[in-house]
């Protein structure tokens, strides 16, 4: 597959090359804000891939600027004629981005270098797989603005760090560098700086190349796992990996096994 663009409008910031679907959260203009035009763009193609209509095999959130995100573009925010009814629509748009994000039901990269701050930090809780650099910063920042948090920052914070930290984090608007970002779990592997997006990007295509079924299987059980017991965990884990084996991806995976060759799970999900 070629990488080809949602719409033109949004050809720089949503694009896809192979199986990894790359989205460009922010960009150089306002001081590298949340990009509107890239979660309504972005959310149609998510969509695509939670319908069948796009074959995706990973996402890549990006920033295309100096930073991954530093958040709302508080100048819009403050020139808005009414206030609340503009932040509602930015916020009901941003939610909608997580939605499709969450339905996509495919692994998530972030590729977080320098500021992931406000909307930025709350994107960063959402991948499966947030690769930084020795100068990522994290900042919940709505407090500093007399604002709340959105994007589902105080359902994945706390699930992340706990809710006592996640507290801490939230109420005294720490700064979360990339050494503490890593230890508690915010970020998944840290690089050096020049080096994140590449990096970031070849999770993706790792990630993409290997087989969908098993992935979506995983992350649906890590996710049940903080809900249930050990006892449902087991029967789940169960059930799971029998339905797989019985897959074009797990017949190919255990076959290419036993054959002593590499796997070849896209020619599998497409026979």
């Amino acid at each position: 597959m070629t990488a080809e663009p949602v719409t033109e409008a949004a050809e720089s910031l949503v694009t896809q090359d192979g199986a990894v679907l790359t989205i460009a959260v922010s960009t150089p203009a306002a001081g590298t804000s949340l990009a509107d035009d890239a979660l309504i763009e972005g959310a149609a193609a998510l969509r695509e891939v939670a319908r069948g209509e796009r074959e995706v095999g990973a996402i890549l959130l990006v920033g295309t600027g100096a930073n991954f995100c530093a958040g709302g573009n508080v100048r819009a925010f403050a020139s808005a004629e009414h206030r609340p009814t503009y932040l509602r629509g930015l916020a009901e748009n941003f939610h909608a981005f997580v939605t499709a994000l969450h339905d996509a039901d495919r692994p998530v990269v972030a590729a977080v270098k320098g500021w992931a701050a406000g909307a930025g930090m709350s994107l960063v809780l959402h991948a499966d797989v947030a690769i930084g650099g020795s100068s990522t910063r994290m900042r919940p920042a709505y407090r500093g603005i007399g604002l709340s948090p959105d994007g589902g920052l105080t359902w994945t914070l706390p699930r992340i760090v706990g809710p006592a930290r996640a507290r801490h984090i939230i109420l005294t608007d720490q700064i979360i560098d990339a050494d503490r970002a890593l230890a508690w779990g915010l970020l998944a592997d840290l690089v050096a700086d020049e080096q994140v997006d590449a990096e970031a990007r070849a999770a993706a295509e790792k990630i993409a190349a290997g087989p969908w079924g098993s992935d979506a299987a995983t992350r649906s059980l890590l996710t049940r796992s903080a809900t249930v017991s050990l006892i449902e965990q087991l029967s789940a884990e169960a059930q799971s990996i029998s339905a797989l084996s019985g897959t074009p991806e797990g017949i190919e995976g255990v076959d290419a096994f036993i054959a002593k060759r590499t796997p070849d799970f896209a020619a599998a999900r497409t026979s």
